[in-house]
């Protein structure tokens, strides 16, 4: 679907809920630029890689981002930073979005392989990538699922790249514990210690979908001094008032997951374990999903709403204010990049 269909229901989210909260300029700084004939379908290349997201969000080019910014953020000023899909065939899919993002200015993240070289990744910084999008699926492939870690796929080498050239990592981590996982916690106070002026940034609050997956993070995490946090695709008000507690409001930002918050849906947790509610028929056949589940509620908004909400609902809590709301949505990104709206 190119753009977003608004709905009446949308609309009425967005004035009463929405408007009045958001600052006039946001920089959504997680953004993947696909097509779908690029996507690897091979299982063993998506390991790791939950299903629903590839039905939900097939694709996404420069101008179907623009269009959607237009209708999900009406009257404001919208940017992006972009990255290919890391499911992707990675050089396909790298020069996929660095051309779209010349077309309008984004900054652009590599995706890289376990092996990439350090002068693969400079060639492509010199070409105007300004950091890198390492992934969990694109490890070591005689590693099982369960067992990779961080530097199996984001390794030292990168790592003493970013350092040396001050460029961005956006790293999503692995394990099924997600953010309480001392292994995680271990290596990404690492990573935090050897590596400082590297620019990391943690993605989805490191995947602390349910209140589970948070354990003792912030105990450990608290003590960072660089690391950076986005709430990508996170619905969880506990995680991002816990993450702000820990580090503060300057080292969050804002980030979407688009396309995959076009998606229609609301998040509830059962047993720890997250799963997104979705109308019914929206999707296809999804009753192999765990992480779905259908409904015949009529009055449900995109994803990006509802991960507003989660942020709205964190501000009242932590009473927030309009300059720490512009802070997560656009100046800390601003900042970090070097990007100005």
């Amino acid at each position: 679907m190119f753009g977003v269909n608004v709905t009446e229901y949308d609309k009425k989210v967005w004035e009463e809920e929405l408007s009045d909260f958001l600052p006039e300029k946001i920089i959504d700084t997680h953004v993947h630029i696909y097509l779908k004939e690029m996507q690897r379908e091979n299982p063993e290349e998506r390991k790791g890689c939950v299903m629903w997201p590839h039905i939900v969000a097939p694709e996404l080019d420069g101008a179907d981002l623009v269009e959607s910014f237009s209708k999900m953020f009406p009257g404001r000023r919208v940017g992006a930073v972009v990255m290919g899909m890391p499911t992707c065939r990675l050089d396909e899919v790298n020069d996929f979005a660095l051309s779209e993002a010349g077309k309008y200015g984004w900054p652009a993240l590599y995706c890289t392989n376990w092996d990439t070289t350090k002068d693969e990744i400079r060639a492509a910084m010199a070409k105007g990538f300004v950091g890198i999008k390492p992934y969990l699926n694109n490890c070591p492939p005689y590693i099982p699922e369960s067992e990779v870690r961080i530097f199996d796929f984001l390794t030292h080498e990168h790592l003493e790249l970013m350092d040396e050239v001050g460029g961005v990592v956006m790293l999503h981590i692995p394990r099924a514990l997600r953010l309480r996982d001392p292994i995680n916690l271990a290596q990404m106070m690492e990573i935090e210690e050897k590596y400082p002026r590297a620019k990391i940034i943690i993605a989805h609050i490191g995947r602390a979908y349910a209140p589970e997956d948070i354990g003792n993070a912030f105990d450990v995490l608290k003590h960072t001094k660089n690391m950076k946090f986005d709430f990508t695709a996170n619905v969880l008000t506990e995680a991002i008032s816990r993450c702000i507690e820990a580090v503060g409001t300057d080292r969050l930002l804002f980030g979407s997951d688009m396309p995959i918050t076009k998606m229609r849906m609301y998040r509830i947790v059962e047993n720890g374990k997250y799963i997104n509610v979705v109308p019914r028929g929206a999707y296809g056949d999804v009753s192999n999903d765990s992480h779905m589940r259908e409904t015949d509620e009529t009055e449900i908004t995109t994803f990006m709403y509802e991960e507003i909400r989660a942020l709205k609902r964190c501000a009242a809590e932590l009473a927030l204010t309009k300059e720490d709301i512009e802070k997560i949505m656009y100046k800390n990104a601003s900042d970090l990049f070097g990007y100005t709206l």
